[in-house]
């Protein structure tokens, strides 16, 4: 071996070191990181995975127009859409397919139900891919993962406050204070949680009885047995836990027709989907009137011009739960991302759990406290409500975001 060939060789292999340190560099500090949006955008529940589309899509945008990641240089975000489709089998296979096609994703979130996000949180917690949720079901977050972090408060936390707002809403409006209350839900994994609190331990501390309790299978193709004995059962007002708009109009047009909805009997639902702008076009606003839903969030003043941008991009009546979700899971991987300063799912992950936050992203939420505990939910999770009046939802509860004051019926 001569000399030179000795030389070119040490030169040849630094050479080849120092282009996979490039390359590992590279690896961590690319020009693009993806997040994963994982939602139902086809089947019975695709308005509410379509409407938080348009709220990431926006959130990806603001953030890239604002100059990207910049401590990985500039970095832009890239938003990876995928269909949960309309059940918890294809929801999980969907997941399966995301990891194969993208194994460089950093995290992602969705999938909007509970049912769909317990079964896709099962494979993103082995891929230890962190995950952001909207979903409500106390159960995914109770299983002891560390991938996963749930920014709604749980269906449980929403049972012991939505039921004890009503019978103070309904005390202060009438001067009475309601007695019976009908429970009208279907089956999904959020219903069952917020359920199973109401009947142990809410019905009790409230001195409330139930005159009718029905859960039913999703999707449903008529509504008339399930309303119909609730006029038989005349409660002081009726929980009715639907999770889709389709099943929504059904249960809705059936109680306009028993003489029960636009106000006469105050109805209470549950999640995003009550405020969802499709209800309002296949139901109508007199139907709708007086309807409430307690939910985990929604946009109130300090959110009125990006309300604003939201309804002129995407000409959507208005900005409600779902797209202002998605939006806010954005800007917290992003938030991540700048404390990671790698596209690194275990670095993102870590600087997720070690966020305490007052400002940024905090203040999409009521009590604007952006902090997870070691379960992954988010501490200091209020419920918000919402009233449709005159063909809007305007949130009413909390006192911060509230815009409107409640309608109640006379009590008899």
């Amino acid at each position: 071996m001569t000399q030179t060939t000795a030389i070119g060789r040490r030169t040849a292999l630094g050479m080849t070191l120092a282009s996979g340190i490039a390359h590992r560099v590279r690896a961590q500090t690319p020009s693009e990181v993806k997040i994963a949006m994982l939602v139902p955008l086809s089947g019975p529940w695709a308005r509410s995975g379509i409407l938080e589309k348009l709220g990431g899509e926006m959130a990806i945008d603001d953030v890239n127009a604002a100059g990207g990641i910049k401590s990985m240089g500039g970095a832009k975000l890239r938003l990876m859409s995928f269909d949960t489709q309309d059940s918890a089998e294809k929801s999980k296979d969907s997941a399966q397919r995301m990891l194969s096609q993208e194994p460089d994703l950093v995290g992602g979130f969705g999938c909007w139900l509970s049912s769909f996000t317990l079964a896709v949180t099962e494979v993103t917690e082995r891929a230890e891919l962190p995950w952001l949720t909207l979903s409500y079901s106390d159960l995914i977050t109770g299983r002891g993962y560390k991938y996963v972090f749930q920014t709604a408060p749980t269906a449980d936390a929403q049972a012991k406050q939505l039921l004890p707002a009503i019978v103070d809403l309904a005390h202060k409006t009438t001067g009475k204070r309601p007695a019976k209350v009908a429970l009208l839900a279907d089956n999904t994994a959020a219903n069952i949680s917020f359920l199973k609190e109401v009947r142990e331990h809410t019905l009790k501390d409230l001195g409330l009885s139930a005159v009718y309790d029905q859960m039913y299978t999703p999707p449903i193709a008529d509504a008339t047995t399930l309303v119909q004995p609730i006029r038989s059962a005349r409660p002081d007002f009726c929980i009715m836990l639907s999770s889709n708009v389709p099943d929504d109009k059904l249960l809705l047009d059936k109680f306009a027709e028993f003489g029960l909805a636009g106000g006469k009997l105050p109805l209470i639902g549950g999640g995003g989907h009550i405020g969802a702008p499709e209800l309002l076009k296949v139901t109508g606003a007199d139907i709708l009137q007086g309807l409430m839903a307690g939910l985990a969030n929604w946009p109130g003043h300090d959110q009125d011009k990006l309300a604003q941008r939201f309804v002129e991009r995407t000409k959507e009546p208005w900005f409600g739960h779902d797209s202002l979700f998605a939006y806010v899971h954005v800007l917290i991987f992003k938030e991540a991302l700048e404390r990671a300063g790698v596209a690194d799912r275990h670095k993102v992950a870590q600087a997720i759990r070690e966020l305490d936050m007052r400002n940024g992203p905090a203040l999409f939420f009521p009590g604007h406290h952006l902090k997870f505990d070691d379960k992954g939910r988010r501490v200091d999770a209020v419920l918000a409500m919402i009233q449709w009046q005159n063909g809007k939802p305007v949130a009413i509860y909390p006192q911060e975001i509230a815009v409107a004051s409640a309608i109640w019926p006379k009590m008899a």
